[in-house]
């Protein structure tokens, strides 16, 4: 299984990232999507799992739940935008993906992955743009930033 990890896309899908994305069973989006044709761009290339972010506002982004827990190829994941609001009880979660600071971010604690893919649209701070491909197999999950 193919999964594409991105973050703060702030209402633009640069053409390199809907290309990382092509052939991805799912795709897992941690807020800050600003407009609600970017999830149906999205749609269009693989099913998405979203959250809302700070900056997702209007009736679409009421539909976004703020946290997120799905499963997919055996792995269990929890979703949030900003990691602050992480709740403690993170029991059978495997990996956390959050966004928010447009920083990559990846570092397992414990067992668990917490998994920032960092901004694909909009640099913050000299920051550069990044996304994450990440790769199941037989329940072991191995990420790869993109940096774009």
């Amino acid at each position: 299984m193919k999964l594409g990890i991105l973050s703060d896309t702030h209402g633009r899908l640069r053409p390199e990232v809907a290309e990382h994305l092509t052939g991805c069973d799912h795709i897992l989006h941690a807020g800050d999507i600003d407009r609600p044709d970017i999830l149906e761009r999205l749609e269009e290339i693989a099913p998405v799992c979203a959250v809302r972010g700070n900056n997702d506002w209007g009736s679409w982004a009421l539909r976004l739940p703020r946290t997120r827990k799905v499963t997919l190829g055996g792995v269990n994941f929890f979703m949030v935008h900003n990691r602050d609001d992480v709740p403690w009880n993170l029991t059978g979660v495997e990996v956390v993906v959050f966004g928010h600071s447009h920083q990559y971010f990846e570092e397992r604690v414990r067992g668990r992955l917490w998994l920032n893919p960092g901004s694909c649209s909009s640099p913050r701070f000299g920051r550069g743009l990044s996304m994450a491909i990440a790769t199941i197999e037989n329940g072991v999950l191995q990420v790869e930033k993109i940096a774009l």
